[in-house]
């Protein structure tokens, strides 16, 4: 027998009746009304309700009668077994619950269920029924609100109180507590009331007395969970060195929204337009929902890291959807819509609190001065005893663990390793003996600070003897050799580059000298002519393939060019000096020519303008990025003692003192202990001497940088802004980067030619996203159409968010001009399957005086790119003119 709905739709002229749902529900009305009209009548009984006659409902009004039958039916029940409703009774909870035993006085004509699967009434008309009448939880089926009782306790903590007032103990049993439902683990609402703090301050040092007090009552409670709650705030689940990726992609977010949310496409595009931020839209999502049709499990912040390390390591055939059921599942059980954001924001790896890898590191080191574990050992300071001392000694206490938690995890940076020390041992010596160098473990590099130009760099290193290297346009690279031949490649960001470079992995083990077993040492690699040795640039390099190369197949050649050694024979070198590590890197090794060999250097004084200018010069002529200069010696050189002060520091003109700003009167600030939090109270004396030893991870004045910049090149490019992407972070409600296109005269189209996000102002940006609105359904500097069919883009990183209608010049200044698969610009006019692109594209202003058919056009780029090639082999003429062609 056909249901109501089925016969109607049917309509094939059977000459059966149509039956309304009063006929299916014949027999339980008149039940119900046998028996209200049986029973004795009391004063205090409500009025009956007036009988309706059913065949003048729609199906609608008369399921909505039939539920309100029911739950006075329901009520009248309960009352009568002595048992009053209870209020959490007749309020939402969090679950979709039914009964498993069937109601007995209810039912539903057999012919509309399947055989030995009964259905209720409210199971039958669920969809239709939106009565806003209690319910008991027996015998009935209902949508529940997605509310969540409160966890005061987690949401009350004041994390950002200072350290040396927040005691964790006061607030640990409570929580414990609490966590017991959870099976005893910290709760991920833990993690999120310090995000929600941590988002809403821009003051460093209230990030880390937030982190701080985090970590001090993880530590003091749950210190199983410390180290996924570091992992998950410093927005990673891995080191770099470690393939571990989440590998999700926007969709799976998206689709996860959607369903989680009851979003559709419409709605979500509104809320990625209006904020940008997928955990901002996460949010909006989660707060608009009002039913679920699951409890849900509430997060540890465990099975948080957990999950995502299942969906790092899913692979092959059905991980797609095992990852989109996790994520799904993650959405679904985060409680409420602040938790929502910051899952979100983790899976899309993005989280946007501010708590980089130097302030977790600072976060890290003064917890355990302050909070040990349950049976933990080594000794802490009492917050009392550090809030009574003085402003600078507090600062020297801080800062000394500061800089042993730092040195160790730039020597292994893995918080893997770290964290379960320092829950053993704390923070000590001890520290940087378990986390010192290890092979095919990187350790992070040194970095050089930036010159403005050469007088500025000589003026730093007076009174210094110093090398000047060559500083080559490849790829900075950490080899690790240990005594069997292994060899692991890393690059400056510590990821493994091993497979990229095979002929490197099978030339690495030959260039050891006699003794020589293993070593870490650092070099560029740089693309080259094998025969003639011959530089090339980066962007060949660039061409070159990632993974899986195969030493057959290797057709772009390269060099390494090794300029420091920091590892030999089981023994750290960081302490040395840099002439010793580089005497001992020169004597040791086999030098192999084209293949093989050590940076091009100059051993120099301040004393040597003249020779450092030429030989800058020579490195921009052979295509290098600048030079690096390096102090050779710890202490300064006799000779030129002349040069500097009493106590051996560079004679420098004195530092301008920045004027204070004055205040009003009557407000007086104080200062307390508890203001030194991070930077160590600037003492007046002389400037600090500079080091010749290797320091991991720190960017100090013993290693310059004097690189060519914007100044070397005074061309600019005259482009048009053809569309845009969704800023990020403080950008998401912007468009950034901007992308901009040159003019093609022979096929009349704007071709794609870089993305430019430098050199915009806040103001700037606002005044473009008001200019170029896709939601003003009157604006008309966007097309809403896709992309123009006049624009000439391959997409390679993703399609813009926004297409701009083409009507403005922009100047744009660059550092160089490279070949590109992305970018269609000028394809064809100086390789037959690559565009041209620029590096480091910088917006100078807005053309006002130009039209769209005035800006750069393909031809003119070209000529630039082919002028650029021509650079470095430009000869000069006597008397130091150049030839022009």
């Amino acid at each position: 027998m056909y249901s109501p709905s089925k016969r109607r739709k049917k309509d094939d002229g059977s000459s059966k009746p149509v039956r309304k749902l009063d006929f299916f529900f014949a027999k339980q009305t008149a039940k119900a009304a046998a028996t209200t009209n049986g029973a004795p009548k009391k004063t205090d009984e409500p009025v009956a309700p007036q009988v309706v006659d059913p065949s003048n409902l729609t199906d609608e009004e008369y399921a909505r009668k039939l539920q309100e039958e029911w739950d006075r039916e329901a009520r009248g029940e309960l009352q009568t077994q002595g048992q009053p409703p209870k209020e959490e009774e007749l309020s939402s909870s969090n679950e979709l619950y039914r009964d498993p035993s069937p109601p007995a006085t209810t039912g539903v004509n057999s012919s509309n269920t399947e055989e030995g699967n009964p259905t209720t009434k409210a199971e039958a008309f669920m969809p239709i029924i939106e009565s806003a009448a209690p319910k008991p939880k027996s015998n009935t089926l209902s949508l529940q609100s997605t509310a969540t009782e409160e966890d005061t306790i987690t949401a009350n903590i004041p994390f950002d109180q200072s350290p040396l007032e927040f005691d964790p103990s006061k607030y640990i049993p409570d929580l414990q507590k609490h966590w017991t439902a959870d099976g005893g683990r910290a709760t991920y609402a833990l993690l999120t009331r310090c995000f929600i703090l941590v988002n809403s301050t821009t003051s460093r040092i209230k990030i880390v007395d937030t982190l701080v007090n985090l970590l001090r009552t993880i530590i003091e409670s749950d210190p199983n969970s410390l180290l996924p709650a570091v992992w998950l705030a410093t927005n990673s689940i891995s080191p770099p060195y470690i393939d571990l990726e989440l590998g999700l992609g926007g969709s799976a977010i998206s689709k996860a929204l959607k369903k989680v949310c009851g979003l559709d496409n419409a709605g979500l595009r509104t809320l990625n337009n209006k904020y940008g931020d997928a955990g901002d839209v996460a949010f909006e999502a989660k707060k608009r929902q009002s039913f679920t049709l699951r409890k849900p499990k509430p997060l540890t912040i465990k099975s948080v890291f957990d999950s995502l390390v299942k969906i790092a390591t899913s692979k092959g055939n059905g991980s797609v959807e095992v990852k989109q059921r996790i994520v799904e599942r993650l959405i679904q059980d985060a409680r409420g819509a602040e938790e929502s954001r910051y899952i979100v924001r983790t899976l899309v790896q993005h989280l946007r609190i501010g708590a980089v890898k130097t302030t977790m590191l600072i976060a890290l080191s003064r917890a355990f001065l302050l909070s040990k574990p349950p049976n933990a050992e080594f000794e802490t300071r009492d917050s009392k005893d550090l809030a009574k001392l003085k402003k600078e000694d507090l600062a020297e206490i801080y800062s000394r663990n500061e800089e042993i938690v730092k040195a160790s995890f730039a020597r292994r940076p893995n918080y893997n390793d770290i964290i379960p020390a320092l829950l053993e041992i704390g923070v000590g010596d001890e520290l940087l003996i378990r986390c010192g160098l290890a092979l095919h473990i990187p350790l992070r590099p040194m970095l050089g600070s930036i010159t403005r130009d050469l007088g500025e760099m000589l003026t730093k290193l007076q009174g210094r003897d110093f090398s000047c290297e060559y500083k080559y346009d490849g790829q900075r690279a950490q080899v690790h050799c240990d005594e069997k031949g292994k060899v692991t490649i890393f690059s400056r960001h510590l990821e493994v580059m091993t497979d990229k470079y095979p002929d490197l992995v099978a030339l690495v083990p030959k260039i050891r000298g006699e003794g020589v077993s293993s070593f870490i040492l650092e070099g560029e690699v740089v693309a080259v002519d094998r025969e003639s040795g011959e530089l090339k640039t980066f962007q060949t390099l660039a061409n070159r393939a990632r993974k899986d190369v195969l030493i057959g197949a290797v057709t772009i050649d390269v060099c390494l060019f090794a300029f420091d050694l920091m590892y030999l024979n089981s023994e750290e070198l960081l302490n040395r000096p840099f002439r010793e590590r580089r005497d001992m890197l020169r004597s040791l090794f086999v030098e192999i020519p084209h293949n093989f060999t050590w940076v091009k250097s100059l051993d120099a004084t301040s004393a040597d303008t003249e020779t450092v200018s030429s030989f800058f010069k020579s490195a921009l002529e052979l295509k290098c990025e600048g030079i690096m200069v390096k102090v050779l010696d710890n202490l300064p050189n006799p000779d030129l003692l002349e040069e500097l002060n009493e106590d051996g520091t560079p004679s420098l003109p004195p530092t301008p003192k920045k004027k204070k700003p004055t205040r009003p009167k009557g407000k007086i600030k104080t200062t307390t202990a508890e203001d030194a939090h991070i930077d160590e109270p600037k003492k007046p004396g002389r400037r600090k001497a500079l080091l010749s030893t290797y320091e991991p991870d720190k960017r100090l004045d013993s290693w310059l940088k004097v690189k060519k910049d914007y100044s070397t090149t005074s061309e600019t490019l005259d482009l048009i802004p053809i569309g845009a992407f969704h800023g990020s972070g403080r950008k998401a409600s912007w468009w950034s980067p901007i992308l901009l296109a040159i003019r093609n005269e022979q096929t009349g189209t704007l071709d794609a030619v870089t993305k430019c996000m430098s050199g915009f102002t806040d103001a700037f940006y606002k005044a473009n996203r008001s200019k170029y609105d896709p939601d003003d359904p009157e604006n008309t500097n966007v097309i809403r159409d896709g992309k123009p069919h006049y624009v000439e883009y391959n997409g390679g990183a993703g399609w813009p968010a926004v297409w701009f209608e083409p009507q403005e010049v922009w100047e744009v200044a660059f550092a160089d001009l490279t070949l590109s698969p992305t970018y269609t610009a000028a394809i064809g006019l100086v390789n037959e399957d690559r565009g041209l692109s620029t590096r480091f594209p910088r917006f100078l202003r807005v053309r006002e005086d130009k039209g769209i058919e005035e800006a750069t056009e393909a031809e003119e780029l070209a000529v630039l790119y082919r002028k650029q090639e021509a650079r470095p082999r430009k000869e000069e003429k006597e008397g130091g003119e150049e030839d022009v062609e």
